[in-house]
């Protein structure tokens, strides 16, 4: 290859790296706007002088609204376009960002926190597809992972303002600064090229060798990957039909399910969304609870990692062992500990610890394993429905979870409440045994192969 293809293909790779961080950048709103509301609680229940069922559904009516948004996602981006849904998804970031920081009441905080919904429901469909499809084979699974830690940098980001806001109360400040992020977002994606397997699809061959020449300045490789996508593009997704008609293929739709409910019963989001709350309860004054709120998200950023060095080398059952195995120990112990009365500051760290000690198991673990899992386990035709099904109900899920943990607080108790979480943790454990199949070093076409020939699901795999 001659000096001048070499560089060709030197600039286009860099030129798909900057396409690849700006579109992952979607991630880091995703966590913004997650993470946002945990600092903010406390003053906005304090202006407004509402209960905790109604502090409950301002947290959650963002959720329910990503439930939403990912359902209508995957039309949108057939219709639109990937890059149309992720520049409707940067207006609605913005927008919702505004309102939240002007509402006027909790009624009207509710409904832009549903608007936020719509828009981290769009983006967690579309950016993570969009990021598949412009990504050089070579780079795909760096480039996919740079999205999921995307998302635990935008949740430590967004903890850290939340911080800095607390020492004025300024609730309306933490949630609009992320209007910011989120309108340079929006200019960033409006530069973007439109994936070229849309193009294909929509069948605008020109366009997408042009976009395809820009990402990999190799013409033959241009040529082939065209050639490639038209080919798979031949195997039609029949994702409801195939549901109504296959039974192996509602297994896999209904484990892709289980894995998503499971990952919400962990307990991470009581954390993410309640982390001041919990730190008051153990007895930490308002700047402490804001600052170990900061740890949570730092600690979650850095434990990714983890997973990311591990997750293809010992195979994804052995590291969802050891996850719920060290949340169960980490919620159990802080139970343990909010049933004694945590009377010294010994204790009360020591409740942080295994606080963290929790968020270092899911983030390793179930955090990004469970979606690995449920893009694996689904056959061809219906990987889009599959993957879609699976995506609503971690929203559903999650928004349950953040709808009725402070109820369970208060009527539940303290230390029942995270038994409660941690004994899910413990029945996860028999789940993966059970269920969850080994999939490393294993092809899709395999995973697929054996699904559909009928195999226990804990089988298809490895």
């Amino acid at each position: 290859m001659n000096t001048i293809a070499t560089t060709a293909i030197g600039h286009a790779r860099r030129h798909a790296g900057f396409v690849a961080i700006l579109a992952a950048l979607a991630g880091l709103m995703f966590g913004l706007d997650v993470g946002v509301i945990s600092g903010a609680q406390q003053f906005i229940q304090r202006e407004f002088a509402i209960s905790d069922r109604t502090l409950e559904n301002v947290v959650s009516s963002m959720m329910v609204g990503a439930a939403v948004g990912a359902a209508l996602a995957a039309w949108l981006s057939m219709h639109f376009g990937r890059k149309r849904s992720l520049v409707f998804s940067g207006s609605l970031f913005v927008i919702g960002s505004l309102i939240c920081a002007a509402a006027w009441s909790p009624e009207a905080l509710i409904g832009a926190r549903f608007v936020l919904g719509l828009a981290i429901g769009i983006a967690a469909f579309t950016a993570p597809l969009y990021l598949a499809e412009i990504a050089p084979p070579d780079r795909r699974g760096a480039m996919i992972s740079t999205y999921q830690l995307m998302i635990t940098i935008g949740i430590f980001v967004a903890f850290l303002s939340d911080t800095g806001f607390s020492y004025i109360e300024g609730w309306r400040w933490m949630l609009g600064i992320i209007a910011l992020p989120g309108a340079l977002f929006l200019l960033g994606v409006m530069g973007l090229p439109e994936s070229p397997r849309w193009l294909v699809l929509k069948q605008r061959h020109a366009d997408a060798d042009a976009v395809l020449q820009k990402l990999r300045g190799d013409p033959a490789a241009v040529r082939d990957e065209v050639a490639e996508i038209t080919e798979q593009l031949r195997t039609p997704q029949q994702g409801w039909r195939l549901f109504l008609q296959n039974r192996n293929f509602r297994r896999s739709v209904a484990l892709g399910i289980a894995l998503q409910v499971v990952q919400q019963l962990t307990g991470i989001n009581v954390v993410m969304y309640y982390a001041p709350r919990i730190f008051a309860d153990m007895g930490y004054a308002t700047s402490a609870q804001m600052w170990f709120t900061a740890i949570v998200g730092l600690t979650n950023v850095l434990a990714t990692f983890i997973a990311i060095g591990f997750v293809d080398k010992i195979g994804r059952k052995p590291i969802l062992y050891a996850g719920f195995v060290v949340m169960a120990i980490g919620l159990g112990i802080v139970g343990w500990l909010m049933y004694m009365g945590m009377g010294t500051q010994v204790e009360r760290l020591l409740a942080v610890a295994m606080l963290l000690l929790f968020v270092v198991g899911f983030a390793f673990s179930a955090g990004p394993l469970v979606w690995t899992l449920c893009s694996e386990i689904q056959p061809l035709k219906g990987r889009d429905f599959g993957i879609g099904v699976s995506t609503v109900t971690n929203w559903v899920s999650n928004a349950i979870v953040g709808a009725t943990f402070l109820t369970l607080l208060n009527g539940f108790g303290h230390a029942r409440t995270f038994w409660l979480y941690a004994a899910f943790n413990a029945v996860f454990l028999l789940f993966t045994w059970a269920l969850i199949p080994e999939t490393r070093g294993v092809t899709l076409e395999q995973i697929e192969r054996k699904l559909m020939a009928g195999e226990r699901l804990r089988n298809i795999g490895a």
